[in-house]
């Protein structure tokens, strides 16, 4: 009797063995069917050695209950008497639901594990075609499959084999299966098996003898006609045959299915015939295939069929296998395939997807196949379909570094390890690590963690994705080191010809100087060297995800030498982990970022402070510029220093602009691009603004002390005016001043003049930094009038003279130096010229649309495109513009949001006001943050300013990539830039021509 309040001794018993259900297993072994093995210490110590004693115990009970009373007597007694069965039937029923559900059915199949002899250790594929051998109809084949999968599992849960050996086991018997399964599909059709000679080739997992419990089998058919007959018919016989294959392995039945026949890796797919003839394979080879398929072929191997014809096939396309990487498009297609493939894994799953995650088996594999593909050309020994030989092929080759090969095969089997125990639970097709404690605590124990196990289990998987996310990319650059460093005696290393290959197939167009510039970077004992090693084989990755990986490497190169012996370089290098990825985009973008840096290397210390990339103020700039002025001692050293400060915030623009498009390993790219054209028109005119206003300073200082004998203001223009600057911008102004009491007009006009024209010097010197262009000639009468005028002149004029395009112009005038008062007054003379008291009259909307029509007829340049031209072209900044200060001068008299400068600010109130629909602005709005983007870009990568796409392959492939267009789809983003502008041509032509 149990004493109240204290558990029983069978249930202490039951918790100490890893029941987490005691109750319930008590309540099994009291059934009368477990009577003779109940108090058996020997099962319930094997119970316990199991993934899942309740599971275990539930299926034994299922399964002693299937027998007939003598046979469940023999069963258990043999239960209980060897330990061989023992540990393997029960170790199965523990790990797996599935197979324990089978054997309730086929309760006899229990005497596949009773067998212990050293022939059933490592069976081949003879073995399981005598295993399957009975099966005549796909309802006996899935029982025959089942019960050899039984000893499989035996065999690897109980650890006789390791995770590698039980994928070979596995692709073996899925080759006995396909033999299995054509044989009845032969037996079907004696007609069509005459009339063709059908060969299997297995793809994938199943080609590279490297199966999962449960995967799609990936299989190519290649047939030839038999004797006389024709080639037609031949081929129509042996479509049907591998389609009534495929149906034998796919349908489910009574007993279920065994697993997906996958035939869409043959040539054109889906859409391709099912079964070809070998000419008709090498024909596509030969001529269509892109490199994938090639990496697809690296496993090709004949299972079934027709041996010879398999033969034939595999001998015929594996020279286009090697040949692959001399292709025109390999590294565009290696730059596509190296990006991971997460787009289609739901956000929430993506942290528990062990394939194709973040450190999942898909890296490792695609690693390995991508260096097979590089260095397999020159060297036979990498020809293997099967991850763990190819990587101990590339270690023994001095292709991959023996630490990092044994570190990725110690995480790939662990990873693989995983895979099986998920997937054997329930026989399912699935690469996700569960969320249940009790799954997560089964699959731990399944593989032998048992303390802690759901923690321990957590903290492997991590170390191990860790590891295989370092090496990833480390392992294609790594070796390169190696062989121009020298440093580690006894390691093979790679040659010249094998390291020249590798950078070019890595994107690499001048592989000779990328050699030398490691060389010059990685060689030597010096700590410098020693802590470029350490970051060359992440930089270099990072250098290669970009359109020009050779000038992000000779950039790197270059602030090296010259920051190289300053202890906070490295450091900053080494320790803040963002700086680093942030240099390796900067470099390897375009020639703008690079060239600022270059001039000023120690502004690489912004790419580290985590508020470095963010914009400065306008008075931040401004009263940084002012203080360097006024420690100056000429004119000329004193804007030299405010160009100076301007520089180093043009990198900082460009770098915040760059990495904000790229992105980053931690930060995604920013996804709103208008956000990124604001970032950088705001902070390119605050800064321009306090550039001129630095320049104003020591102009008037120079030559009048602290005070000008007239009051002076600069009027920002044009995008200076609308806070819409891009890198390559002039600064559109006007000047204006107004005499001081007691000043002669004249001597006031003299001193304007000599300022205005002392500025423009001075901004313009040539020196180290870029320079800041005034312009002017938005003034009053344009090139033929003066450069400055008084408060009073410019009044004068624009009552008697302005022209209607004069007032569209004043739409962007905004203070942006001197005086500003004088400012606001010129701001308070215009507003009714820019916004005129019940808006413009017919006559001057029709002189506004002539003008545009005239624009767009005359001044776009000759051969310009002009479905690409983002200024003038069609749907281009112009047109967009232009509808926008229409409805600005029509309407802002009584809509006061239209009274801005800034063009999106206008759209947005013009919206809001109900002057445009929502889907009009919409498409406006995109057309011209596209154009702004394009031109952005442009200058971002040729260094100068640009309104169309580049022509240069390469510069156009890196405007693409800061678009956000990945490698390859450079066709995409002309596609699309046409066709958003051509959207936006649209709307502007009923909104401005036909309103």
């Amino acid at each position: 009797m149990t004493v109240p309040g204290r558990r029983s001794s069978t249930f202490t018993r039951l918790l100490r063995h890893g029941f987490t259900d005691p109750s319930a297993a008590a309540q099994l072994l009291e059934l009368p069917d477990m009577a003779s093995v109940r108090s058996d210490p020997v099962l319930l110590d094997a119970l316990g050695a199991t993934a899942d004693p309740d599971l275990a115990l539930r299926s034994l009970v299922r399964l002693a209950e299937a027998h007939e009373p003598d046979e469940r007597r023999r069963f258990l007694d043999n239960l209980i008497t060897a330990k061989p069965l023992r540990d393997r039937l029960l170790g199965v029923l523990g790990a797996s639901e599935a197979l324990g559900d089978h054997l309730a059915r086929h309760p006899r199949d229990w005497h596949a594990l009773a067998t212990y002899e050293s022939a059933d250790l490592h069976p081949g594929v003879a073995d399981f075609e005598r295993g399957l051998a009975d099966a005549t109809d796909p309802v006996s084949l899935r029982v025959s499959y089942r019960r050899c999968l039984l000893a499989i599992a035996a065999r690897d849960v109980c650890g006789t084999t390791d995770v590698a050996e039980a994928a070979a086991e596995l692709a073996d018997l899925a080759t006995a299966t396909l033999r299995a399964a054509l044989g009845i599909a032969r037996t079907a059709a004696p007609d069509d098996a005459a009339a063709c000679r059908l060969a299997v080739i297995a793809m994938g997992k199943c080609g590279g003898h490297e199966l999962n419990y449960v995967s799609d089998v990936d299989v190519i058919f290649v047939a030839e006609p038999t004797g006389g007959t024709e080639e037609a018919k031949a081929l129509q016989a042996a479509t049907r045959l591998a389609s009534h294959l495929m149906r034998i392995c796919s349908e489910t039945t009574v007993e279920g299915t065994i697993w997906p026949v996958d035939a869409n890796l043959r040539p054109e797919g889906r859409n391709g015939p099912l079964v070809r003839t070998l000419s008709s394979h090498v024909a596509y080879y030969q001529r269509w295939a892109k490199t994938w398929e090639f990496q697809a072929l690296l496993k090709a191997r004949p299972v079934a069929g027709d041996l010879a014809l398999g033969e034939a096939y595999t001998e015929a396309v594996a020279p286009l296998v090697w040949q692959a990487a001399e292709r025109e498009n390999f590294v565009a297609d290696v730059q596509k395939m190296r990006r991971r493939v997460v787009d289609n894994i739901p956000v929430a799953e993506i942290e528990r997807e062990l394939k194709l995650g973040p450190g999942g088996l898909r890296d490792v594999e695609f690693a390995v196949q991508l260096l097979q593909l590089v260095h397999g050309r020159s060297d036979a020994t990498l020809h293997s379909g099967t991850t763990l030989e190819a990587l101990q092929a590339l270690a023994a080759g001095g292709y991959v570094g023996r630490a990092d090969a044994a570190q990725l095969d110690e995480a790939y089997r662990f990873l693989r390890a995983m895979e099986h125990r998920i997937q054997l639970h329930k026989l399912r097709r699935t690469h996700l690590v569960p969320e249940q404690e009790a799954d997560l605590r089964r699959l731990a124990r399944s593989l032998g963690l048992r303390t802690d196990p759901v923690t321990t289990l957590n903290r492997e998987w991590k170390r191990h994705a860790s590891v295989v996310r370092r090496l990833h990319e480390k392992i294609f650059y790594r070796p390169l080191l190696d062989a121009v460093a020298q440093l580690t005696p006894g390691e093979t290393r790679l040659s010249p010809k094998a390291a020249g290959q590798r950078l070019e197939a890595l994107g690499y167009a001048d592989p000779a100087a990328a050699m030398r510039h490691l060389e010059a970077l990685a060689s030597g004992v010096s700590r410098k060297a020693a802590i470029q090693r350490t970051l060359l084989p992440v930089l270099l990755g990072w250098f290669a995800d970009s359109a020009d990986p050779d000038a992000g490497l000779l950039g790197f190169r270059k602030v090296s030498d010259a920051l190289g012996k300053t202890p906070w370089y490295l450091r900053l290098l080494r320790d803040e982990g963002a700086a680093a990825e942030n240099l390796a985009r900067v470099l390897s973008a375009g020639r703008l970022a690079p060239d600022l840096l270059l001039r000023a290397p120690e502004a690489v210390a912004i790419l580290g402070d985590p508020e470095g990339l963010r914009p400065r103020g306008r008075d931040h700039l401004e009263q940084e510029i002012l203080a360097a002025v006024g420690r100056a001692d000429t004119a000329e050293a004193a804007v030299a220093a405010a160009r100076g400060v301007r520089r180093r915030e043009l990198f900082r623009t460009a770098a915040a602009d760059i990495i904000g498009s790229y992105g980053t390993e931690e930060n995604p790219a920013e996804a709103d691009a208008g956000a990124l054209v604001d970032q950088v028109g705001d902070a390119i005119t605050e800064l321009t603004a306090a550039t001129v206003a630095g320049a104003l300073r020591a102009a008037v200082r120079d030559k009048w002390g602290d005070t000008l004998p007239t009051r002076f203001a600069v009027i920002g223009m044009g995008r200076f005016g609308g806070h819409e600057l891009g890198y390559g911008s002039d600064a559109d102004v006007l000047f204006v001043h107004q005499p001081r009491d007691g000043v002669d007009e004249q001597e006031a006009a003299r001193a304007a003049n000599a300022v205005v024209s002392e500025m423009r010097r001075l901004l313009q010197l040539p020196t180290a930094d870029p320079p800041l262009l005034i312009d002017a000639d938005l003034r009053p009468e344009g090139k033929s009038g003066p450069l400055v005028r008084t408060l009073a002149s410019y009044g004068a004029y624009y009552r008697r003279w302005s022209l209607v395009w004069e007032s569209q112009a004043l739409l962007r005038a905004r203070p942006m130096a001197g005086d500003t008062e004088l400012a606001e007054a010129f701001i308070e003379l215009v507003e009714p010229l820019r916004h005129p008291c019940e808006g413009l009259d017919d006559e001057a909307v029709r002189e506004i649309r002539r003008l545009k029509a005239r624009m767009e007829s005359e001044r776009l340049p000759r051969g310009a495109d002009p479905t690409l031209h983002t200024k003038l072209g069609r749907g281009g900044l112009s047109d967009v513009e232009w509808t926008v200060q229409l409805l600005q001068m029509r309407h802002g008299w009584e809509v006061p949001g239209l009274r801005t400068t800034r063009t999106r600010e206008a759209l947005r109130a013009a919206r809001a006001a109900g002057l445009v629909s929502e889907d009009d602005a919409r498409t406006l709005d995109e057309a011209w943050v596209l154009a702004t983007r394009v031109r952005n870009g442009v200058m971002l990568v040729r260094g100068r300013a640009g309104d169309t796409f580049p022509s240069d392959v390469r510069e156009l492939a890196a405007v693409g990539r800061y678009l956000g267009y990945g490698p390859g789809h450079v066709g995409d983003m002309l596609d699309d830039y046409r066709r958003v502008t051509r959207r936006a041509r649209a709307v502007m032509e009923a909104a401005f021509y036909d309103a």
